[in-house]
């Protein structure tokens, strides 16, 4: 922790002061590798930040946001039609991030104005923009909002007031977790300055998380090479079968 404290201070230091605000950051590592093992992994997001000694030292927040891959996806609301739950309405979602967190160190309310939002995409509704809507849907806000809901209860989208800390008046740090299920891609993470509901100064830093050992060659395999895939899974359920069958007769028999 002192370590990287002084680093930040040093940083700054060196820093020009052509800005009023400057932030400075850093991830505690910057490649996550999933494993057939693979059940989530930790995060620390730091940083700090400069002010110009001419400018007024008021207080400020910090927003920090970690987005995934963004992914094309299709969302179907059901209704029960003559005592039947059939697929009625749909909404296609052309840029859903596949893992969104959201942490500050205050009510997003309080510190993050509708026009900064629309801006910069902070919070999950504006992070996902839907297209796509069927000719009975006036709006895509109810399929936006159910995405959210499925995503919330699946630990993939999750929203921390107060999971930023700041360390003495520059300086703060925010945990974020990794869920098992996340997805290979590059991850950004995405730090705003803010006062009076405004961005000052906004930093962006790169996570990579990618497949590794069986895990990868498994993905490769499929992804590339599909026919074999389907052959050698076809193949490990024929053999998983004989040899369960075989164990239960020799059982039987014994």
């Amino acid at each position: 922790m002192r370590r990287w404290v002084a680093c930040l201070l040093l940083v700054l230091g060196m820093a020009s002061a052509a800005q009023a605000q400057q932030v400075v950051a850093d991830l505690s590592q910057s490649r996550i590798s999933i494993t057939t093992s693979f059940a989530g992994s930790h995060i620390l997001v730091f940083g700090a930040v400069r002010e110009d000694r001419d400018a007024p030292q008021e207080p400020f927040d910090i927003i920090v946001t970690v987005s995934g891959p963004v992914e094309r996806t299709l969302v179907r609301k059901k209704e029960r039609v003559a005592g039947i739950w059939v697929n009625t309405r749909s909404a296609t979602i052309s840029a859903a991030p596949t893992f969104y967190k959201v942490s500050s160190t205050s009510t997003l309310h309080h510190i993050l104005s509708e026009e900064a939002d629309e801006r910069y995409s902070i919070t999950i509704p504006r992070a996902i923009r839907a297209v796509g809507l069927a000719d009975d849907a006036p709006t895509g806000e109810p399929f936006t909002k159910a995405l959210v809901r499925i995503r919330e209860k699946d630990g993939t989208y999750t929203v921390d007031e107060g999971g930023v800390t700041m360390i003495g008046d520059v300086l703060f740090r925010a945990d974020i977790e990794l869920p098992s299920n996340i997805v290979e891609g590059n991850y950004f993470a995405r730090i705003f300055v803010m006062r009076d509901g405004e961005v000052l100064a906004s930093f962006t830093d790169l996570l990579g998380v990618q497949k590794v050992g069986l895990e990868r060659w498994i993905y490769a395999l499929a992804q590339e090479q599909a026919a074999i895939y389907g052959l050698l899974s076809l193949a490990i359920a024929i053999a998983a079968g004989w040899a369960a069958s075989a164990v239960f007769t020799y059982l039987r028999k014994s």
